[in-house]
């Protein structure tokens, strides 16, 4: 947990009751992001996110799989979240597992809709290959090197960007395989199929200090909340998952408004990860 004195903590709830925080900015004004792809080699696709001092990492990577019994017709995905015990005192032992569990299961709720898969931001049936034998699997690890609040929003974001920078090999079927026998399959090394990032959301998270809410809170802001509400949400404007931190309740008309607000924030930041990896893959082609 992050110390404040007493004088610190009115502060800070003084501030964003004025709507100047202590960065200086309003309270529905994020901080700038920054994005680099294709950061590890060994993936199919990564990328590292860094806004303010709060820096991630995201990987994905891609193995042949055998679809489940309940969903013959769709792929898998697992995401996993580590969280550095260099990146914040409290990330030490069993604090740094309760918190890479919870952002893992937010995660999962966010970007991959309920059990059903209703509602999945990763559209799971393209990762299909031959129904009922073959599929996808894709294994989403992100990783927290350092943490200055908002870490979900940032994990998010690496997510949607190393999926964007995901390559799939293109697979070649032998044909003659009947019943339950398993078809042969030809994996290129040459051929990759760009994995469609079209309606994989970003998360925008409103954190509550006092009566007002604001957006990409810092781990000092963090401390001062009574809930939080994290909003996934794609291009289409669709809303792909929704999750609650905190005990306080909530007002059906606030929830609305902070839909409204989500909204809003996640057109912005989509468009900031779409020129930000444009313009890091640029210039990766011009070395």
């Amino acid at each position: 947990m992050v110390g404040l004195s007493i004088g610190e903590k009115y502060f800070i709830q003084g501030g964003i009751a004025q709507d100047l925080r202590t960065d200086g900015r309003k309270r529905l004004s994020p901080r700038p992001i920054f994005v680099e792809t294709g950061n590890i080699s060994q993936s199919n696709g990564s990328a590292r996110v860094r806004i303010g001092a709060t820096e991630v990492i995201a990987s994905v990577k891609a193995e042949l799989g055998r679809p489940s019994a309940l969903h013959p017709d769709k792929g898998k995905v697992s995401i996993n979240v580590d969280c550095s015990p260099t990146a914040a005192p409290m990330f030490e032992g069993r604090g740094g597992e309760e918190l890479s569990s919870e952002l893992s299961v937010a995660l999962q709720r966010c970007l991959l809709g309920g059990k059903s898969g209703s509602g999945a931001g990763i559209d799971l049936s393209s990762l299909a290959i031959v129904e009922g034998k073959i599929c996808w699997d894709l294994y989403i690890e992100g990783l927290v090197v350092s943490s200055d609040g908002n870490l979900l929003d940032a994990l998010g974001a690496a997510i949607k960007a190393a999926l964007s920078n995901t390559g799939i090999p293109r697979v070649n079927v032998a044909a003659g395989a009947s019943g339950d026998e398993q078809p042969e399959v030809d994996i290129s090394d040459e051929e990759f199929l760009q994995f469609d990032t079209s309606k994989v959301p970003v998360i925008v998270t409103l954190t509550k200090v006092g009566r007002h809410y604001i957006v990409d809170a810092t781990s000092e802001e963090e401390s001062q909340m009574s809930l939080a509400v994290s909003i996934s949400v794609n291009r289409q404007g669709n809303i792909c998952g929704l999750t609650k931190r905190g005990g306080a309740g909530l007002d059906p008309s606030v929830i609305l408004d902070m839909i409204s607000v989500a909204l809003s924030v996640s057109e912005r930041l989509i468009n900031t990860l779409d020129s930000q990896r444009a313009a890091a893959e640029a210039g990766k082609d011009e070395l």
